[in-house]
């Protein structure tokens, strides 16, 4: 279980996503970004925003199973929705929130293997599926972040 807490303000994520929106400038121009739903949504908006993107596709992994209980328990993943448009990722960016144990961005990464994937954030089990990160941070930590707030 998580054991460090790192809440995030809207604007620090808002700061985040655009700086690593910058890193990404000198590699484009990319044909379109891929937001992972749904923790990418908002970070796929920023980069899109700044880097002047207007083809945004989602693709939807779901990878925990709701038990009568109302727990989420870890599943096998499966994809809900495909980034039709993106084919097989030449020339696309695939943006999430976190990369955690990469469950999710293997799933993504063998859809649309020639695209770049970028996080904000990263756990070391599975920074190594990313190709750019902005902030990595330890497996017990549990980032927080503002949608998640209330």
């Amino acid at each position: 279980m998580a054991t460090a807490y790192l809440p995030v303000s809207w604007e620090r994520f808002h700061d985040d996503a655009r700086a690593l929106a910058e890193r990404q400038r000198a590699l484009g121009p990319f044909r379109g970004i891929v937001a992972i739903s749904r923790g990418g949504l908002v970070p796929a908006a920023i980069l899109a925003r700044s880097l002047k993107i207007r083809v945004v596709e989602t693709v939807s992994v779901v990878a925990y199973d709701q038990e009568d209980g109302g727990e989420e328990k870890l599943g096998e993943p499966r994809v809900a929705k495909l980034a039709a448009a993106a084919g097989d990722g030449e020339g696309f960016l695939i943006v999430d929130d976190l990369v955690d144990t990469g469950t999710t961005a293997r799933v993504v990464r063998a859809l649309l293997p020639k695209a770049r994937f970028v996080c904000v954030y990263a756990k070391p089990a599975g920074r190594a599926l990313a190709d750019d990160v902005l902030t990595e941070v330890t497996q017990d930590t549990w980032i927080v972040l503002p949608w998640e707030a209330d």
